[in-house]
């Protein structure tokens, strides 16, 4: 990454921008997974999501910006999870979401949450290829995603 990156905290005024960048990296990412002419992005129920993690005293939101809208977005909570992590497509290989990351895990530890933990969907080979080369690894435990066509999430760990 050229320059400096600067995160700042995330607010309510950016629950439709989160949404936004969720939504462009999600079906950049996972149109195999989630077929858009099949599943359309829940663009309704992503907005309210982020409307509660936004006013969740646990989590903490932040944000990059860019010129055209946000470039990352991160979130982790008091419990040692990493809830969520976004990078827009078009800045994607150049070490934004291994700041994020990074950023992350060193808030989660701080606080003392435990071992970091996160949940990614098993066909996002992406997401995985980078956790894994950052030493997160398999816990073995799997569940359904919440959208349909309710693909199966790996739980992550970071030792």
């Amino acid at each position: 990454m050229t320059g400096a990156v600067r995160f700042r905290r995330a607010s309510p005024s950016d629950a439709v921008a989160l949404r936004d960048l969720e939504r462009d990296a999600s079906l950049a990412a996972l149109a195999h997974v989630f077929p858009p002419e099949r599943h359309p992005y829940p663009a309704d129920d992503v907005l309210a999501r982020w409307h509660l993690v936004l006013v969740d005293p646990d989590v903490v939101v932040e944000v990059v910006d860019g010129e055209s809208g946000l470039r990352c977005l991160v979130a982790h909570d008091a419990h040692g999870t990493l809830r969520h992590l976004a990078v827009a497509p078009e800045v994607w290989g150049q070490g934004l979401g291994r700041l994020a990351i990074d950023r992350a895990v060193t808030a989660l530890r701080a606080r003392g949450g435990g071992t970091p933990r996160l949940w990614c969907l098993a066909e996002n080979h992406r997401a995985r290829r980078l956790y894994e080369h950052l030493g997160w690894r398999p816990s073995g435990a799997e569940q359904p995603a919440p959208w349909p066509p309710y693909p199966t999430e790996m739980e992550y760990f970071l030792p």
